[in-house]
């Protein structure tokens, strides 16, 4: 038996309800895509908040000395579909191993310099503030805000900005980000594991650290505003080992414990599952906890989304919804609007598929669609029809 289509109808209508009616407990896992979909330009071209990784290699670039520029485009040409983390792996490899001697003029020294150059890059880059006014992050903080729960809405995120926490902190809203503390807030790994905080609370955990974060003379992770030595997992080769020392091995255990509760959802959006040391985690938890689930908002078609979609055949507790079909019970198959799910449902499709396209992997389309879930009007409003449910996969 081989189903031919998804009717995102039926799906879609099924996770609005699970969305408003704040009983399951719901983790939020954001990647690099979510502040990409911001657009901060003034005219008709499109400038996001902060860059994808290809935006983000060229301002890197653009940052760097003379020198430096030349020893990163001799490695770049090295490398066979090169990319930022690529060349910074490489940079970092070759710096470990060969002392004073010297390659494209630079020995291990000045690898090092210019490693360290490139994060600080990083750094500034992602430093931005959150535009003013209503936007993706803050929709998402209305959502949360809007419906009473009786979990704790749980956040991971591999970013390193501040953003979440400047939506969260307008809308007076209160959250947990894993330290205590005011002046020189400390890592408490303690609480992490504990899950006692009133159910209006966010948990926010940032797995790959962040620009508020630093190290200081005892060698321990702080909390300040706006460190100048960041403590962050930059992307390269070594990003796995540095996720299993504190704090983050701490936070990547969170992860995995929420997955394993009972009735878990995770909803991942910006994420693409390239970092292998958090789609093996997922995997792990979601095959050991068949209660749980993990719905993945794409941006891109099924044939682009590579890594999600070996994870979704593999697991049927994970679900990815691309932009022209999805992966559901380990199942691939293209989008086809079918039979709907309850009278009037055709006029909130566009929130969601229109011109044949899924809308949800854009961020920005996943918070609005969520705030109004959360809004003032309900499901209430639509009456269910005596209609079959969805046709039976096709022979």
């Amino acid at each position: 038996m081989k189903r031919t289509s998804h009717n995102p109808d039926q799906y879609i209508f099924s996770f609005r309800q699970i969305a408003s009616n704040g009983k399951k407990k719901i983790g939020i896992l954001l990647g690099a895509g979510a502040p990409v979909s911001i657009n901060i330009s003034k005219d008709e071209t499109w400038k996001s908040l902060i860059p994808n990784l290809a935006g983000l290699t060229k301002i890197v670039k653009e940052k760097l000395s003379a020198d430096d520029l030349s020893a990163y485009n001799s490695l770049e040409s090295s490398i066979s579909e090169p990319n930022l983390e690529k060349v910074l792996s490489k940079i970092r490899t070759i710096s470990e191993v060969i002392g004073e001697n010297k390659i494209n003029n630079y020995n291990s020294t000045d690898y090092q310099n210019l490693s360290e150059n490139i994060c600080n890059a990083i750094r500034d880059e992602v430093d931005q503030v959150l535009p003013v006014g209503q936007n993706p992050y803050t929709e998402l903080v209305s959502w949360i805000n809007g419906i009473s729960r009786k979990y704790g809405v749980e956040i991971f995120t591999t970013n390193y900005d501040l953003l979440l926490e400047q939506a969260l902190e307008r809308a007076k809203t209160p959250y947990f980000d894993e330290f205590s503390g005011s002046d020189s807030a400390f890592f408490d790994p303690s609480t992490i594991s504990r899950n006692d905080l009133p159910p209006r609370w966010v948990r926010l955990w940032k797995l790959h650290g962040s620009i508020g974060w630093e190290k200081n003379n005892k060698n321990e992770v702080t909390r300040i505003p706006r460190s100048k030595t960041a403590n962050m997992v930059y992307p390269s080769h070594i990003k796995y080992d540095q996720t299993q020392a504190a704090p983050f091995s701490s936070l990547f255990e969170r992860l995995k414990n929420f997955i394993l509760e009972p009735d878990t959802l995770l909803l991942s959006t910006g994420f693409s599952f390239a970092d292998a040391h958090i789609s093996s985690k997922l995997l792990e938890s979601l095959l050991a906890n068949p209660s749980s689930a993990l719905f993945a908002f794409q941006y891109g078609n099924l044939e682009s989304e590579i890594y999600i979609k070996d994870l979704a055949i593999k697991c049927p507790g994970i679900s990815a919804y691309c932009r022209d079909g999805a992966v559901i019970n380990g199942t691939e198959a293209r989008w086809k609007i079918g039979s709907l799910p309850a009278r009037n449902w055709k006029n909130f499709r566009d929130e969601y598929y229109k011109d044949e396209q899924f809308l949800l992997g854009d961020f920005s389309m996943l918070s609005r669609f969520l705030a109004a879930a959360g809004a003032e009007y309900t499901l209430e409003t639509i009456s269910v029809t005596e209609e079959e449910p969805e046709n039976a996969p096709d022979e």
